[in-house]
């Protein structure tokens, strides 16, 4: 591992967070991330075009946050690492517009980053007051957002393989998708999780999808839930409000249950019992108690990120591009976004 300093630049900007951050090697100096949740919240979801004009309003003042929080200038940075995706093309192309203006005004390298792929490495990232202990290779991360949801053998810091991923719709979306149906605001998510912790995740039950191998589906669960509902609206009206808390308890229940069973499917065929969990979801109570119980009946060692580093992050980016810098894998100023990206 390199232990001379090397500051790394990371830009994020894949959905609706402006993110920049400052990592000296494997080491957060910042990570200054601009939420647009009161911008999109009145629409139920992020508005494309909205998240774009947001991304150019914040793109320069959270990257000179970053620095003025790392201590140091524009001219010690050594790289600029950006997502160059997936995620919505628009937001992707303020992220990789200002990333390629630095990297060519400093004359620095550019790297590009798969924001999946950044998604894993968060692990790794240190902080300056202590070093945490890290997942050693080769290990399982279950990657879990809004839109993806994955099982990765993770065999080095840029070497690693999708076992399964989803079919169609990811975890992050489903959970959206039933707090919709049940009238809950936006963002749905962390509704559900905040309901779930009240209620009795047994008495409503929903079916698990059965996929073959380590792939996911989520489709048929969203539509199940939207048809019980209804059914039972038809009974009893006020049917959500009177059963908020067990129906979301149930929700994601079965949610977590689906993710645990391919997860540890996977760790039986692998024989891998270092398991990582990583993305939006990954902040989800219910599916970290659960890890942490598989851990102990299982003999699994459990890594968990900070909350800090569930939500898209430029950390987690800098990280893939300190990596990526220390193997000389630059990119040139003819790069351009990708709204999907092989991983």
């Amino acid at each position: 591992m390199n232990t001379s300093p090397v500051y790394i630049l990371g830009i994020e900007s894949s959905c609706d967070e402006t993110s920049a951050a400052v990592l000296m090697n494997d080491v957060e100096l910042s990570n200054i991330i601009a939420n647009q949740t009161l911008i999109h919240k009145y629409f139920g979801g992020v508005v494309p075009e909205l998240a774009s004009r947001a991304h150019q309003q914040k793109i320069i003042p959270v990257v000179e946050e970053a620095l003025r929080q790392a201590n140091i200038t524009k001219n010690q940075v050594h790289a600029v690492a950006f997502t160059r995706g997936p995620g919505l093309m628009g937001a992707l192309l303020v992220g990789v517009s200002f990333a390629k203006a630095f990297a060519l005004g400093q004359n620095i390298p550019l790297i590009d980053v798969n924001h999946m792929q950044g998604h894993v490495l968060a692990h790794f990232i240190q902080s300056p007051r202590e070093r945490k202990e890290t997942p050693s290779f080769p290990f399982l991360c279950l990657t879990v957002s809004g839109g993806h949801t994955q099982i990765i053998k993770v065999n080095d810091f840029l070497d690693m393989e999708i076992l399964g991923e989803t079919m169609d719709d990811a975890a992050g979306e489903a959970f959206d998708k039933a707090a919709k149906i049940m009238g809950l605001p936006y963002p749905g998510g962390p509704m559900i999780d905040k309901l779930a912790q009240t209620g009795n995740p047994k008495r409503f039950s929903f079916p698990h999808p059965q996929v073959p191998g380590l792939n996911f589906s989520f489709s048929g669960l969203k539509t199940a839930i939207l048809y019980f509902i209804r059914d039972q609206e038809k009974i009893q009206p006020d049917f959500i409000e009177n059963n908020k808390a067990d129906l979301a308890a149930g929700i994601q229940h079965t949610i977590i249950q689906i993710l645990l069973e391919k997860l540890r499917k996977a760790s039986q065929e692998t024989g891998i019992q270092q398991i990582a969990i990583a993305g939006g979801v990954s902040a989800n109570s219910g599916l970290r108690n659960a890890l942490v119980e598989q851990q102990q009946e299982r003999n699994w060692k459990v890594f968990i990120p900070p909350f800090s580093y569930c939500t898209d992050n430029a950390a987690m980016i800098a990280m893939s591009g300190y990596h990526k810098y220390l193997k000389k894998e630059f990119s040139n100023q003819d790069i351009a976004p990708l709204a999907r990206m092989p991983f």
